[in-house]
């Protein structure tokens, strides 16, 4: 899909929020209790947001994806988008989604050029993620913080919009059989969180054989 039909998509989309159930009209049906009810949180959520970043290349869109080092508290090693918390010096979701892709891969603030955004999405650790989403300028060189980053890499666009790269999967947490959807690619196995904004992205671009 082309930058310009990207761009229109977005622009035709339903205006995105926490999509509250007309039943649960405080509860936000976009996280990982979509599958597992159980696992809303009940704390105080952490607001942070993430750049889902649609990097510009000649052979087709790519979508830019970090794996975080085994260290971290929360989501260790797993794949994840370039984000964090919004610090209260951040003017607002936007804001915080750029300034930690830049300290988190190296991207700098002017190659990313933002469309939207998509439905804000609950992790199970308490995270009120807002998904921000930009087509970027790749870098000459992504430069990961070694702290936060063990690896930068782009996955084609196309890849997660086919229908079959999506797999819903199952496994036993805390003596709970859990469901999840994720989309294993190559070496990389993306599920959780990211999958879901992933999910949501497909939504507003729609599969492959609507061009």
């Amino acid at each position: 899909m082309e930058r310009t039909l990207i761009s229109q998509r977005f622009a035709l989309a339903p205006a995105p929020g926490r999509r509250a159930a007309p039943e649960q009209p405080d509860t936000p049906r976009r996280g990982d209790h979509d599958l597992n009810p159980d696992m809303l949180p009940t704390r105080t959520l952490i607001p942070a947001a993430v750049l889902v970043g649609l990097v510009e290349r000649p052979e087709g869109m790519g979508v830019l994806l970090t794996k975080r080092t085994p260290h971290l508290t929360d989501h260790a090693g797993q794949i994840s988008f370039p984000g964090g918390r919004v610090d209260a010096t951040d003017a607002d979701a936007v804001a915080a989604a750029l300034r930690e892709a830049e300290e988190e891969v190296g991207l700098p603030i002017p190659n990313v050029e933002m469309i939207g955004r998509l439905d804000t999405y609950v992790t199970r650790t308490g995270f009120e993620v807002t998904p921000c989403v930009g087509f970027v300028r790749p870098p000459e060189l992504y430069r990961p913080d070694p702290f936060e980053v063990a690896e930068v890499f782009e996955v084609p666009l196309r890849f997660f919009r086919d229908p079959l790269s999506r797999k819903l999967e199952t496994r036993t947490f805390q003596g709970k059989q859990r469901f999840f959807y994720a989309y294993p690619w190559g070496d990389y196995y993306i599920w959780g969180a990211t999958a879901g904004m992933l999910n949501n992205l497909i939504e507003v671009l729609g599969p492959l054989d609507e061009a």
